[in-house]
């Protein structure tokens, strides 16, 4: 690890994260996997140690506002649950925060913004729909004006934290077909109108709650208008970029911890007469890991630096997310072939670690959807 991103700040909050990990995560993790969902009093013991509150302004309750490798740190330590699944709900905030933090009026900031940071209340971010997937410029989930409100109808599909949570950042259309007529509003749970279907069942991420939205004549005061009406895809494409900033990091360390896994159980799983990391195969394989996993990470810091810096590095977030996602299936499945049988098997956690990858290459933008920005980008 490159320690030149970091500083003694960083490292404070990187151990309090881990020690989180440790005591309140990890004896119980494969417990919630199974159960398919994690306590909600989780969100509150993270809002006690600071975590939810980090890279939020200190006058809603956070603390390090802006600090983006704060957030790299805490995230690195979080993957260390093994849970691609508890990262996400547990972050879900991170994605539907900030347009509240950013564009929401004064009043509903200070009735939200701090209650979510303890981790009283919970966020999810609703945008995809059952048919439109990455096609954000085209959703259909209609919001119409009627005086002080907006009525709103349509659906929403595969939303984390979808089941449980208390506010949704919903993207609506108020205006014209693309992505000059989206607006996003801020809908409580038990609005008149809103519902939440079944609890979808998935290949991987197991312990977040994901789910399918409804909206029929949903009435949502227009003061939870965020931002200007028919600006919202601008603000929804701000806050990919974080967000697949993320997702890279949750490439990078799902790959780190099937090296990690690897490198042990080569060590000491013997076969033929020595341990299966005497083997020329098995070392060349397990150092294509360890450098793909380098790679990745370190272009990753890259961009978060550019991030710092207050620059905005559409191309290289695609690019480190694109190239973790990859990583992070490609180091999985390998992790998997060295640990042979037993990595079939879920006591191990490198199953889990290959299931919950493939999620990368999906979720926050399609690999190609990714391609498409990063030739755009390119001026092709």
């Amino acid at each position: 690890m490159d320690t030149d991103y970091f500083n003694d700040t960083h490292r404070q909050v990187r151990e309090t994260t881990r020690k989180f990990v440790a005591t309140h995560v990890l004896p119980h993790i494969n417990d919630w996997e199974e159960a398919g969902e994690f306590p909600r009093d989780l969100y509150r013991l993270a809002g006690e140690a600071g975590i939810l509150g980090a890279g939020y302004p200190e006058a809603l309750g956070g603390h390090s506002e802006g600090d983006i490798f704060l957030k790299v740190a805490i995230s690195e330590e979080l993957m260390r649950s093994t849970s691609g699944g508890l990262v996400a709900g547990l972050g879900s905030l991170d994605i539907a925060l900030p347009p509240v933090v950013r564009w929401g009026q004064p009043a509903l900031k200070e009735a939200v913004v701090p209650a979510a940071l303890r981790g009283d209340k919970i966020m999810a971010l609703a945008i995809t729909e059952p048919g439109g997937g990455s096609d954000v410029a085209n959703l259909t989930t209609r919001a119409v004006r009627d005086g002080d409100h907006y009525v709103i109808n349509g659906s929403k599909t595969f939303i984390t934290s979808g089941q449980r949570a208390d506010y949704y950042t919903v993207a609506v259309r108020t205006g014209e077909a693309g992505h000059n007529g989206i607006s996003l509003l801020l809908v409580d749970r038990d609005t008149p109108g809103f519902t939440r279907g079944r609890k979808l069942q998935k290949m991987g991420w197991w312990a977040s709650d994901t789910a399918e939205l409804f909206f029929e004549d949903c009435r949502v005061p227009a003061d939870r208008l965020l931002g200007a009406e028919n600006a919202g895809f601008i603000a929804i494409m701000t806050n990919f970029l974080s967000e697949r900033l993320m997702l890279a990091i949750m490439g990078y360390m799902g790959a780190q911890l099937a090296l990690e896994a690897s490198l042990d159980y080569c060590r000491s799983r013997e076969a033929f007469g020595r341990n299966l990391n005497g083997f020329q195969v098995t070392r060349h394989k397990l150092v294509d890991m360890a450098t793909q996993v380098e790679i990745a990470r370190e272009y990753t810091y890259r961009c978060a630096a550019l991030m710092q810096a207050g620059k905005n590095p559409i191309k290289q977030v695609a690019m480190a997310k694109n190239f973790a996602a990859e990583v992070c299936e490609t180091v999985t499945r390998e992790a998997i072939q060295l640990h042979g049988g037993m990595g079939y098997m879920r006591e191990t956690g490198v199953e889990r670690l290959y299931r919950d990858g493939k999620l990368l290459s999906i979720g926050g933008g399609t690999t190609e959807i990714m391609k498409e920005m990063i030739g755009k980008q390119m001026g092709l």
